[in-house]
């Protein structure tokens, strides 16, 4: 690295698990589904049915594997998908707030009302 690069701190995945997101971009763009996991060093999530993707898997009979082609989800950039907010209904960009008990709480920016998980 040089110099005059500054290393950019990474924005915070506000994006959790269990939550419905819509995806605003890619091959399945429109679709909504319910998020599987989610890698916060790689900003990545897996989304229920969504990037079906082929994986060629090998017969393990000790393991009680098949083998063959299987279709799986994988993960899609989390810049590619917004959470949808359970109270209005639409999707929506997220923003964080203090509670007055000092706790942080996720919030929609469009209701700003607070998203429970």
């Amino acid at each position: 690295m040089r110099h005059r690069e500054a290393k950019q701190k990474p924005r915070p995945v506000l994006i959790r698990h269990g939550d419905t997101v819509k995806i605003m971009s890619g091959r399945d763009k429109g679709k909504t589904g319910r998020v599987l996991s989610v890698d916060p060093v790689k900003r990545r999530v897996t989304i229920e049915h969504a990037n079906i993707i082929k994986k060629h898997t090998r017969p393990n009979p000790s393991k009680n594997i098949r083998g063959g082609i299987l279709d799986k989800e994988g993960p899609m950039d989390v810049s590619n998908v917004m959470i949808l907010c359970p109270s209005c209904g639409k999707h929506a960009r997220m923003g964080t707030k203090i509670l007055s008990d000092g706790t942080k709480a996720r919030t929609c920016h469009r209701c700003d009302a607070t998203i429970e998980n």
